[in-house]
């Protein structure tokens, strides 16, 4: 390996050199020294066949470092990254904003917009409007189309609503940062409506919460990664382990609460077919 690039702040160093390894340019950083040997920033190596493209890289990276494919990668990779200290606050507002697009970000405000309402002003009657439907009659439901996509925005306790929006901004915003807010609104609507659908029939009218989306999202984004390397969409091994292993713990009798597997694994289905459609699309207009 050969040095093409000094960075002096570390996390910098960690986030560049985590995506340039998530494109397949194998990157490892040092720390720099000066004359003197102290510490002098720290230094990225990649191999000599892929400096050139490393360092164009490195220039669209220095005009836009926080692109949501920088952040993403290091995500993914499990990196520990820690941004500057100064303006923290208004850092982590920033980078928040700056890796998902406004559907994202719109879908995340809502669910916690329906969460807090119905949990501290409105309480059951909000509750009752949002189900799939009310008695258990799909009648109601195609006479009231909103409660296809509904019970998608309610959720049951604290933990559910933090899980599902951290996956949704997280997996839902390299989507829409990269493809567009039309791609990540269709994968929304059909996982949405085909994931509720599919676990009213499996267990009644009373269940909720952005899993199914979850869980399109990340079939999306996991199998766009494996067929589009390198186009800043993609989920690391373990990540994708993790969910899958999540998924399957949802069958058994293991977990102390009812889970929403069949929407679960509709949502998975839906989004990794969606994946496809994307990618046979995107081959016939080349």
């Amino acid at each position: 390996m050969q040095p093409f690039v000094n960075i002096n702040h570390q996390a910098m160093a960690k986030i560049f050199a985590s995506y340039l390894n998530s494109i397949g340019i194998a990157t490892r950083v040092t720390d720099a020294q000066d004359d003197n040997g102290q510490r002098d920033g720290y230094t990225l190596w990649c191999e000599e066949q892929h400096m050139a493209q490393a360092r164009i890289e490195f220039e669209q990276f220095r005009q836009n470092p926080g692109a949501s494919k920088y952040q993403s990668s290091a995500w993914n990779s499990g990196a520990s990254v820690s941004l500057p200290s100064s303006g923290s606050w208004l850092t982590l507002k920033n980078s928040f904003i700056a890796n998902a697009g406004p559907l994202t970000l719109i879908i995340f405000a809502i669910c916690w917009l329906v969460y807090l309402a119905t949990f501290v002003v409105f309480g059951d009657s909000l509750y009752q409007l949002v189900l799939f439907n009310q008695f258990g009659d799909i009648e109601q439901t195609i006479s009231q189309p909103w409660r296809f996509i509904t019970p998608a925005l309610f959720h049951y306790g604290l933990l559910h609503i933090a899980f599902n929006t951290m996956w949704w901004w997280q997996l839902g915003g390299q989507i829409e940062k990269q493809l567009g807010s039309s791609w990540l609104m269709a994968i929304f609507m059909i996982s949405a409506i085909v994931s509720n659908v599919s676990q009213f029939y499996v267990s009644g009218p009373n269940f909720g919460g952005l899993s199914g989306v979850v869980y399109a999202v990340f079939g999306f984004v996991w199998w766009f990664g494996y067929l589009n390397p390198g186009r800043g969409i993609g989920i690391s091994q373990s990540l994708i382990g993790f969910m899958l292993f999540w998924l399957v713990l949802g069958f058994t009798d293991f977990m102390p609460i009812n889970v929403a597997n069949t929407a679960h694994l509709m949502g998975l289905i839906s989004g990794s077919l969606l994946a496809f459609v994307y990618n046979y699309q995107d081959s016939k207009a080349r």
